[in-house]
């Protein structure tokens, strides 16, 4: 199997190099919110500004290959902030002054908060067009956005569980820990909720949350924690984000097979990909990251140049697991391999 997906994942990455997209409307509403009405102007003269919580994990490498290759396609101006980190709300605030200072036509704000630029994003629509990119934020006060609900993502992984372990009269409760991300920032609480909801009507219960940073030294004393808390076979899935997903394999290679904890990841990496195809992780969902960024600069463009567009859109969430592999539309998700992060796009 291994000798036919890699061929199967490179002509797939080529293919979507050289093809456009052809993009689905995925939302139904396709009214624009309280937004300054657009006067149009030539495709080759948009400006568009993105800023990124981070560029540390393959999840926003492949937002930003997606970006950059569409801005690419469609001849237009492309500037990507990244603020270093969801604990830098102040550095994002400075990243947004900066568009502003660039003469940005439109800003593409991946919040690093869920609520914390609100009202500040409130007063600066009234300035210029402000575009949601992947992460929800609290603030009605958007042009339009593009993302999937973080609470969906946390959903229909209880989902797979609840399938995969529905109710039953026994009241035998499989155990699970969650390890989602940063508290407050990512979508991390709204995933908890999610999952939380979706397994109300299985025999899986979430016995501890533990929030923190999505880098490998939180991640990595996150997971010894919970291995610490519980013995040898006790617990039977570890469930979060990528990163933790990705380092879980090592931390549990030193358990014995029968009291290794199942992994399951609430989104896709290159590093998850990859446990999932040596079944070393159970599960993950994918959003789509690459054609997620597609969408974006597609949304913001045609708003710009006064043409149809959806003002709230996301595509489907995927499941991934070992046997579905040879159907996943991998280009859609992953950046390739040797893709390193572009700052800068011009026509």
């Amino acid at each position: 199997m291994k000798y036919i997906i890699k061929p199967l994942f490179l002509f797939m990455t080529l293919l979507f190099i050289t093809l456009r997209f052809s993009l689905p409307a995925w939302a139904t509403d396709n009214k624009p919110l309280d937004a300054i009405p657009s006067q149009g102007i030539a495709q080759d003269k948009v400006r568009l500004c993105a800023v990124y919580p981070h560029l540390k994990d393959s999840y926003w490498l492949s937002i930003n290959f997606g970006m950059t290759e569409r801005a690419t396609q469609r001849g237009i101006s492309l500037k990507v902030l990244e603020a270093g980190g969801y604990q830098n709300s102040h550095e994002q605030w400075a990243q947004i002054q900066q568009c502003l200072t660039w003469q940005a036509d439109a800003i593409l704000v991946g919040a690093v908060y869920y609520d914390q630029l609100s009202a500040k994003l409130t007063t600066l629509n009234k300035t210029v067009p402000l575009f949601g990119l992947v992460n929800e934020i609290s603030t009605p006060s958007l042009t339009a956005s593009t993302g999937i609900s973080w609470y969906k993502m946390g959903e229909e992984l209880g989902h797979y569980l609840s399938r995969k372990h529905p109710k039953t009269a026994n009241n035998t409760k499989l155990k699970l820990a969650w390890l989602p991300g940063p508290k407050s920032g990512g979508g991390s609480e709204q995933a908890t909720l999610g999952l939380r909801n979706a397994l109300k009507d299985s025999d899986v219960e979430i016995v501890s949350i533990k929030y923190g940073l999505n880098n490998k030294m939180h991640q990595f004393s996150l997971i010894n924690e919970t291995l610490a808390e519980f013995k040898d076979g006790e617990l039977d899935y570890l469930a979060g984000n990528a990163i933790m997903a990705e380092m879980a394999i090592n931390e549990l290679a030193e358990l014995e097979q029968d009291k290794r904890p199942q992994i399951v990841s609430h989104y896709l990496s290159h590093g998850v990909y990859r446990g999932i195809k040596r079944g070393k992780i159970l599960m993950a969902n994918s959003d789509q990251m690459v054609l997620q960024g597609a969408m974006a600069i597609d949304q913001a463009v045609d708003y710009l140049l006064n043409k149809p567009y959806v003002s709230h859109q996301g595509p489907e969430i995927l499941t991934v697991t070992q046997d579905l592999l040879p159907q996943f539309p991998t280009a859609q998700s992953l950046s390739p391999s040797n893709f390193k992060p572009i700052y800068s796009v011009n026509p």
